[in-house]
């Protein structure tokens, strides 16, 4: 029904190609390919690319499509997640560039969805943030549009050092910040990579969406959240998150994996979900990576049925 797939960035020794013959190997169907630019990683499981956007040629395209063809896995969406919106303008830019970069990618590929950030001005309040995404954004979206690709925007506050403090890197994490997006770019093609685990640890039912943006999840991540209540009653929601939750693979968190399920098969959702491991109970080895994967498949498939 869904096609089971796994976001790439924690594989990030790895080639395109061994990425496939991977995931060929551990029964998945789909993959989000990470297409970061060269250079250093600004933070966790940032950095990895296996796709360049600039190297996408005519030869590129044939050894591509050469490669899904004799595969069983199919390239579901090409992943980015930069602060478009970042203070420094010419970050901003950079990053705003890139993205059109990967929409081409996209587009030359036949890869139907790019996930990203909408990003945020930390400092700034949601209305200066929301008048800001109104100046930078709108012609991102329509190139893609123009291209027949969908914009995912997924929906984690980036919201947990320090230096992310007080607002966050992402603007779009909840619903009321939704609305506002789509009422300034109402485009069908523009919606949600979701994922459920930051709406756990912001205190908020993770299937309401499902039901009430159906029409906008072009994507869905398979991410778990663990909140620690005693620490919660202790640091309160005013913390930074880290110090009350954790990040974790499906079946440690505190998400109910068959009832999100459901609610996606009775929307209609029939996409890719693809498992998302920022777990650092399994950073270790590579061993311990590829024992987060396969427990995370296992949780999942089990969940499905």
């Amino acid at each position: 029904m869904w096609s089971l797939g796994l976001v790439s960035a924690i594989l990030p020794g790895l080639s395109m190609e061994e990425v496939f013959q991977f995931l060929e190997e551990k029964k998945f169907t789909a993959v989000e390919l990470m297409c970061w630019p060269k250079g250093k990683a600004e933070r966790r499981y940032a950095g990895v690319s296996h796709l360049d956007p600039a190297g996408v040629d005519d030869y590129f395209i044939g050894h591509f499509h050469a490669l899904q063809a004799s595969s069983n896995v199919r390239v579901s969406g090409l992943g980015y997640y930069p602060n478009p919106l970042d203070p420094d303008e010419e970050k901003s830019a950079f990053y705003l560039s890139h993205i059109e970069k990967i929409i081409r990618a996209a587009a030359s590929l036949g890869v139907p969805v790019v996930n990203t950030f909408i990003g945020r001005h930390p400092a700034k309040t949601v209305k200066e943030n929301i008048e800001l995404f109104r100046q930078r954004w709108p012609r991102v979206i329509d190139l893609a549009g123009e291209l027949g690709v969908h914009i995912a925007i997924e929906n984690c506050p980036m919201l947990f050092t320090d230096d992310e403090w007080p607002g966050g890197k992402n603007l779009a994490t909840t619903p009321a910040i939704w609305d506002e997006l789509f009422s300034i770019v109402p485009a069908a093609h523009f919606g949600l990579n979701y994922d459920p685990s930051h709406m756990i640890w912001q205190m908020m039912d993770p299937l309401q969406p499902i039901r009430d943006y159906a029409d906008r999840l072009h994507h869905v991540h398979l991410k778990d959240a663990k909140v620690y209540r005693e620490k919660l009653n202790r640091v309160g929601i005013m913390a930074t998150p880290l110090q009350f939750h954790a990040p974790s693979i499906p079946g440690r968190g505190d998400m109910h994996w068959p009832s999100f399920f459901k609610a996606l098969k009775d929307v209609g959702y029939r996409g890719p979900v693809c498992i998302e491991v920022e777990d650092k109970d399994f950073e270790g080895s590579e061993t311990d990576v590829e024992k987060a994967i396969l427990l995370a498949r296992d949780h999942i498939l089990a969940s499905m049925a």
